[in-house]
């Protein structure tokens, strides 16, 4: 058995990733997430990156994505920790094949890798409450074994949001429609002038 280990993302990182989803309600969509591990051995989350809303688990595509990504952050110190998912129906919160493949990629040059899967129960219940600080997904990894687990009753303690008050400024971006200007590996690779990293996008 491995160690387990935890994981704080970080409030820009984990918005993207949900305002990706939101902006292709219909599809399925994905992502990575970059950052570091710390001295005590927390995973630190620090950024994402939106990648595909149509060619999600089509090979070509994901590795000039990983590639570009690998490039842009090694310089800022970052390297790719983890996999984001959300499934293109509310009622599916399964980890399926698609994403496990992605992910066991990612798990092979980083064995504390995350797989962080968009719970829309949870996502569905915080846009009508806007109470609840902890993430709106769900973790899944592997700590050693062949296949990825959902961590249950601990998933919570083992993830964290860096900035407790993350989900209502998630909701405020949601309410102002900032969803809309979420760029992904799709749209950039559609119009390669359209900028991947979203760097105005918290502007």
């Amino acid at each position: 058995m491995g160690i387990e280990s935890t994981y704080g993302i970080h409030q820009n990182a984990y918005i993207k990733l949900i305002l990706h989803a939101l902006k292709h309600k219909t599809s399925a969509v994905n992502g990575v997430l970059l950052g570091r591990v710390s001295g005590d051995d927390t995973v630190e989350i620090v950024e994402s990156v939106p990648l595909f809303h149509s060619q999600i688990g089509v090979l070509p595509p994901l590795e000039i994505a990983l590639i570009m990504i690998e490039e842009y952050y090694c310089d800022k110190g970052l390297i790719i920790v983890g996999y984001f998912h959300a499934n293109e129906r509310f009622d599916d919160s399964e980890l399926g094949n698609v994403a496990k493949n992605i992910a066991d990629h990612i798990y092979r040059y980083f064995p504390q890798a995350a797989v962080l899967l968009l719970d829309n129960k949870k996502f569905e219940a915080l846009s009508k409450e806007g109470k609840d600080r902890s993430p709106v997904m769900q973790l899944y990894s592997k700590d050693g074994s062949r296949s990825w687990k959902l961590v249950g009753s601990d998933g919570s303690i083992r993830l964290k949001i860096k900035e407790p008050s993350a989900n209502i400024v998630l909701l405020d971006y949601i309410s102002s429609g900032k969803w809309k200007d979420i760029i992904d590996f799709d749209d950039h690779l559609d119009d390669i002038s359209k900028d991947w990293v979203n760097t105005e996008l918290f502007n």
